[in-house]
């Protein structure tokens, strides 16, 4: 039997069915897709190539839009561009962009002694700064490969030896490199199948994280430079398939930290950076449910731990205690106290003062405190635009008297600013130019609210032209995401522009799962409550339609991964509301791969969705919205599915039985599926391949929503 009917390129291809039967707690799911995840098979490529034919065939009218809004995209974005530089020990770093160039180039000047904080002057036409080095051609790394990309880019303080990583499948297995950036000579030190990340401890010392077959980063390596990589040393491996592990410094160079951390449990281990060689030392041993943040901080000349926990709530407080005098993390002294309408984010620590991210209002917010004899109070930094993200931007240096800041919102491009901490002057350092007279008076974001079916108000956050006539219902894009306590934060997006300029609304529909309005918000769409995610997404699009924004015939929904999960719920609960669903590697199988312990990432996601492994009440939960097998004999919308052959987060196989299940069952909706063949999670590599498939994903939706063309 072939993996497709044999029909003419206009018919579109039918997979064929090898039935297997899923048996747990007494239940039986017959699959008839399953074998498509063998993907070394060749009936399989088969299918993928024939679907890609198909959709190649179906979208040829596209071509034109597409190319049109590629051509817009370039036309607004400065080709050859640069970083403002980054100040690590006696360098300024920064990366630059050459047009014609897919990827940059990472490059430093040496710091000016006599003005050790001012930056080096950005030129205008992104030039090289005289005395450039540049450490790594990304372009030359990337030679020769369908995809590339950089997992760690770690210099030394000294600014000896540069540590970098390299994938060239997209399966996020990374092999590392060093660089002796005073003689521009790799050494002959490799490292294979290494994780994301470096963290140098002096010179002689680097260390590492691997993951283990299920993706799953387990161990923390060390490697003495010089010596080959089979006498690294095995510094930490976690045993509880729940737990990942991280490495890092912090940033007075102090102390190096392993992490370990499930979806809802924490727990910190501490190196002296004077001893790598010695054992790290746990703080707070892990407790079910409890998680806690570190960083290093001085206080009248004495080293405290500021420690961000949810001990004493689930919006979570900041407390600090003198190193080596460990309490309880509900008995610190409190810096920040826990409140119900504010969820802290962490602290950032400085020599000189601290800086504090928190939620509030469903923004995201920056205050900053002196440290000195004593820790001072909070101040909130001020801006002027209701809907903004503001976000620290690096700052390595422990010292430092100034920081950056990082502003942008759905209108104004990014802005990185210099903030004197002791005066609160900020200096504009560089704004993202958008080429062909921006102008961002022309454009608006708003806040609109949804009511649930439990009566819960959800925020939506709506973006137009100015001048577009709203008393007039418009093609409208509705985007989701609704997991992992991620928020989608207001930022400019070039792209964007060739939706709203031909007359699209852009809404992001801030539903339950996410983190914008405090762990509450997260805990209310997840696990046994996971349903409220897509039951807010489909309150906010009849909101939408009952204000006279849209018309369900000119809605096109998207959203990806965990939200094209959301994608295919709300394909099966409410088809009839949507013109078109864009599903970007989508999670649409969830409890076939929940139930794959051996999958990457399963058995840490048994804390997002439930184990419906070992607790049936769970697997029937999950039963009822399960994308792939709640589809049945209806109409649905219009949908395009988007994935990537090497994807290791979200298996191709997943939006590839669903798309075929689909093709069977429905009885209205053209259904397409677009699989990248060389691509990872994050899709294809390289800007203007980047922004060939966003072109492509635009036109889809604006032809879907019957937007005009411009």
């Amino acid at each position: 039997m072939t993996a497709h009917s044999s029909m003419p390129d206009s018919r579109p291809p039918h997979a064929a069915k090898h039935p297997v039967t899923r048996s747990f707690h007494g239940r039986d799911f017959v699959d008839d897709y399953e074998w498509l995840r063998d993907k070394d098979s060749a009936e399989t490529i088969a299918y993928l190539e024939a679907e890609n034919a198909y959709t190649r065939q179906r979208t040829a009218n596209l071509d034109e839009l597409s190319e049109a809004i590629f051509g817009e995209i370039k036309s607004r974005v400065k080709e050859t561009d640069m970083s403002v530089p980054q100040r690590q020990g006696q360098w300024w770093y920064y990366g630059r962009m050459v047009e014609g160039q897919s990827y940059g180039l990472s490059c430093r000047v040496p710091a000016d002694v006599a003005q050790p904080w001012t930056a080096p002057v950005v030129p205008e036409d992104g030039s090289p700064l005289p005395g450039e080095q540049v450490l790594l051609d990304l372009n030359e790394l990337a030679e020769g490969h369908e995809f590339f990309s950089l997992g760690a880019s770690s210099v030394t303080t000294s600014g000896r030896f540069l540590a970098f990583s390299t994938d060239t499948a997209g399966d996020e297995r990374f092999q590392l490199r060093i660089k002796d950036l005073t003689t521009g000579e790799l050494l002959d030190d490799t490292l294979d199948n290494v994780f994301y990340g470096a963290t140098w401890a002096g010179e002689d010392y680097l260390f590492y994280t691997r993951v283990d077959d299920a993706w799953r980063p387990y161990q923390v390596w060390r490697h003495r430079v010089g010596t080959p990589a089979s006498a690294d040393v095995l510094v930490y491996e976690e045993a509880d398939e729940r737990f990942g592990v991280s490495i890092g410094a912090d940033r007075a160079e102090k102390f190096l930290y392993i992490s370990t951390g499930s979806k809802t449990t924490s727990e910190w281990a501490v190196l002296s950076l004077d001893n790598p060689e010695s054992e790290f030392e746990v703080l707070w041993p892990r407790e079910q449910g409890v998680e806690y943040d570190i960083d290093y901080l001085e206080v009248a000349g004495r080293a405290h731990w500021v420690v961000t926990h949810n001990a004493s709530g689930p919006n979570f407080s900041v407390g600090v205690c003198p190193v080596g005098e460990i309490v309880a993390l509900n008995k610190l002294d409190v810096l920040v106290a826990h409140r119900d309408d504010m969820r802290v984010e962490g602290i950032d620590s400085y020599r000189d003062f601290m800086f504090c991210a928190y939620r509030s209002g469903g923004i995201n917010r920056l205050a900053v405190a002196t440290v000195g004899d004593t820790i001072g109070d909070f101040r909130e930094l001020q801006f002027s635009e209701d809907l903004y993200t503001v976000s620290l931007g690096g700052n390595p240096e422990w010292d430092a008297p100034v920081v950056r800041i990082v502003y942008s919102s759905y209108t104004q491009p990014s802005q990185v600013f210099d903030y004197v901490v002791a005066t609160g002057e900020f200096t504009l350092l560089k704004e993202q130019e958008v080429l062909g007279g921006y102008d961002r008076s022309e454009y608006v974001a708003k806040r609109m609210w949804a009511t649930a079916p439990d009566g819960t108000q959800v925020p939506m956050s709506v973006v137009h032209r100015a001048d577009l006539d709203l008393s007039v219902a418009r093609p409208t894009l509705l985007y989701g995401y609704g997991s992992y306590e991620a928020s989608n934060d207001p930022g400019f997006s070039v792209a964007r522009l060739s939706l709203l300029d031909r007359g699209m609304v852009w809404v992001c529909a801030h539903v339950r799962g996410g983190g914008e309005m405090g762990r509450s918000w997260y805990d209310d769409g997840k696990m046994m409550k996971k349903i409220n995610t897509f039951t807010d997404f489909i309150a906010c699009a009849d909101a939408l339609v009952d204000a006279g924004v849209t018309t369900y015939g000119q809605l096109v929904a998207e959203g990806g991964s965990a939200g094209g999960l959301l994608m295919g719920a709300v394909a099966n609960m409410a088809p009839e509301k949507f013109a078109g669903i864009q599903a970007i590697v989508p999670f649409v199988d969830p409890l076939t791969s929940i139930l794959k312990p051996e999958l990457p990432l399963t058995v840490p996601e048994w804390e997002e969705w439930g184990d419906p492994y070992h607790d049936s009440q769970v697997y029937d939960y999950m039963a009822t919205y399960s994308p792939y097998e709640n589809v049945t004999e209806k109409n649905y919308p219009n949908i395009l599915a988007v994935t990537s052959l090497n994807d290791t987060r979200v298996l191709y196989v997943e939006p590839a039985k669903w798309v075929a299940k689909l093709r069977e069952k429905a009885t209205g909706g053209e259904i397409l599926l677009k699989t990248e063949m060389q691509a990872g999670h994050g899709g294809v590599s390289g800007r203007y391949d980047r922004w060939k498939q966003t072109a492509f994903e635009y036109a889809w939706t604006l032809t879907r929503s019957g937007a005009e063309r411009g």
